[in-house]
């Protein structure tokens, strides 16, 4: 799910950039800072959308640097349980598929995948279905649904995010697709 949000902090504009634009300054010194990042409440940040205000700069004896008070609002991404997404398979390993979920990446389990017994193909860098026939391959079209979610540490690379597609409706676009096309 993706939010939007206020936030306010201060910005330290060093002296090196004072001929700058400020709020040009002040949105690429924000991004640097917190793109990438997640804020328990909030999730991974996205990016900046937009400055609302900056205050005046005030400077600390011993730095030449302006530090400003910005209020700004940001777009979040935040994963729920059992929310349903859609994504982009980006690795296929022997123990299931990473799959690209907006900003941040999953893991369906080799379990996960389907109900079928699903073997590993190392040449093809592929998960195929033993009796179904099923394969999900890199580049794969998939719908999954959160199972397992934990948002410890600060960046996305400390995440982690299960995924199934085992249930109706879930899976890759064509498995989908079949299954609507056979109940017609």
């Amino acid at each position: 799910m993706y939010l939007i949000s206020k936030i306010e902090d201060t910005v330290r504009v060093p002296p090196v950039l004072f001929e700058e634009p400020l709020e040009d300054v002040a949105f690429q010194l924000l991004n640097e800072n917190y793109v990438g990042k997640i804020d328990k409440k909030l999730g991974f940040m996205v990016t900046v959308k937009e400055i609302e205000d900056i205050g005046v700069g005030k400077v600390i004896m011993g730095d030449g640097a302006a530090y400003h008070d910005v209020t700004f609002t940001a777009l979040f991404y935040r994963p729920k349980l059992q929310e349903i997404v859609e994504g982009e398979v980006i690795e296929i390993t022997e123990f299931g598929a990473f799959v690209r979920i907006g900003p941040m990446d999953g893991l369906v389990h080799v379990s996960q995948v389907t109900d079928d017994y699903i073997n590993h193909d190392a040449k093809r860098g592929a998960l195929l279905g033993k009796e179904s026939k099923k394969t999900l391959e890199e580049g794969n079209k998939v719908r999954a649904r959160i199972v397992a979610l934990s948002l410890k540490g600060k960046s996305s690379k400390e995440t982690k995010i299960g995924l199934t597609m085992r249930q109706p409706g879930l899976g890759r676009e064509e498995w989908i697709e079949k299954e609507k096309r056979k109940k017609k």
